[in-house]
């Protein structure tokens, strides 16, 4: 902090003190002459050529010198041949007082007395030289300045500290944002910044423990089948049992495999270089033609109706996760279904909505958080284990990409409701 408020406050002093004598500088080399000072000066050698008029003129020079001595004023009695310049000549014929100004800074009035005799009055410019009481004058005022400079870079050097020592804690794997950096601060934007990136790091972590966890988890009871599986098969006498062992190992492949494509499907949707692919759609055609799909595979008895209201035939999204997000609601909310699943779409106010409700148990409030992580299931029947825990968490991300959120609420059905919104006009971005 020292460095970077000396480095500032050197920069601002020598500019002021630069700008200060260039200014100086240029007041004397331009400004006119000081109107009653020079009439004042004008009035002095009238009143002397007045007098001397009335003496001889040889004692001119006598007189001249016995007022300087006496006064301390500097004045001279030259010839009318020692003066120089057309226009000051010009001036002194006419019986006006001339002005001139030295390269030392010194004013002279001329006043002509006779056409042989000119009276001259020196008035010496300041000196500039600065008294004990400037000197302090000018010592305080660049001490306010330092004063000043030291409140304002203060608490951004104290900031810019903390957020320092968070940024070097995380990166020793601390995994927590520490630094408390208030609203009020030069910094909080980019602390807030910060603060979220941070967020972002420790959730893609913790997603990909869990992923990692999981898939090895839900890996080993198919391999470990498959194997049981294949001794089965190599021990059978039968052709009937060899193929009733391949039944099982395939439907085993079949389980692996969905769970390497719906971990595969989260994970893009994790990563940070996805690009969405935004165009216009009709959802007035596409939120049915996706119903129908997904009716002939829920179980029988699940009855599912779909409503789109408002402008729904130029919404603007990424048709492949709208797909994805619709259908892994449907199937959700059918899973947990008595019999019934209601689908409502509307644009309108600038704003998309998706609601999926069913007439199931609902989601407990203090889970509706929860079942939006990774490989979280709710499963109200004992035992019983249907998919892999990821198609909310990948609905919210979809969501989430669109510029939206998703959030659960009790469902006039008596089941749950999940309610995904998002802008008409969502940007890509992460």
């Amino acid at each position: 902090m020292a460095r970077h408020f000396l480095g500032l406050y050197l920069l601002i002093a020598v500019t002021l003190a630069v700008v200060s004598w260039g200014q100086d500088r240029l007041l004397q080399a331009y400004s006119g002459p000081d109107v009653t000072d020079e009439k004042s000066k004008a009035a002095v050698v009238a009143v002397l050529a007045d007098r001397l008029r009335e003496a001889p003129a040889e004692s001119w020079k006598s007189r001249v010198a016995g007022i300087a001595a006496r006064t301390g004023i500097d004045m001279e009695l030259f010839a009318s041949g020692e003066i120089a310049g057309p226009g000051t000549l010009q001036r002194l014929s006419r019986g006006e007082d001339a002005y001139m100004r030295t390269s030392t800074g010194d004013s002279w009035v001329l006043k002509r007395i006779d056409k042989d005799h000119v009276l001259a009055l020196k008035t010496p410019e300041p000196a500039g030289q600065r008294g004990p009481l400037e000197w302090g004058l000018t010592l305080v005022f660049y001490a306010v300045i330092a004063l000043v400079l030291m409140f304002w870079i203060w608490p951004l050097t104290r900031d810019l500290r903390a957020l320092e020592r968070a940024a070097a804690q995380y990166g020793n794997r601390n995994w927590r944002f520490t630094a408390e950096i208030k609203p009020h601060s030069q910094i909080y934007r980019l602390a807030d910044t910060f603060r979220k990136m941070a967020t972002r790091i420790d959730g893609l972590i913790a997603s990909h423990k869990d992923m990692s966890n999981a898939v090895s988890h839900e890996i080993k009871t198919p391999l470990s089948r498959m194997q049981f599986e294949i001794e089965l098969a190599q021990q059978a006498v039968s052709m009937a049992e060899v193929k009733a062992s391949l039944a099982n190992i395939k439907s085993d492949i079949d389980a692996i495999n969905g769970l390497v494509k719906a971990t595969l499907g989260y994970a893009i949707l994790e990563r940070a270089d996805l690009a969405l692919n935004l165009a216009e759609h009709n959802f007035t055609s596409l939120i049915p033609a996706i119903v129908e799909s997904v009716k002939h595979d829920v179980r029988p008895g699940i009855a599912i109706a779909a409503q789109v209201s408002g402008t729904a035939d130029h919404v603007v999204c990424d048709v492949h996760l709208f797909e994805t997000v619709l259908k892994n609601l449907l199937y959700n909310a059918s899973r947990y279904a008595v019999s019934r699943v209601n689908v409502t779409f509307t644009s309108r106010e600038g704003l998309n909505e998706l609601l999926v409700e069913d007439d199931g148990p609902g989601i407990p409030e203090q889970e509706r958080g929860r079942v939006f992580q990774s490989f979280v299931q709710l499963d109200p029947a004992a035992g019983k284990k249907v998919g892999y825990g990821l198609g909310l968490a990948i609905v919210k991300r979809a969501i989430e990409w669109h510029g939206g959120q998703v959030e659960i609420a009790d469902s006039a059905l008596g089941g749950a409701l999940v309610r995904a919104s998002w802008p008409e006009a969502p940007a890509d971005t992460r």
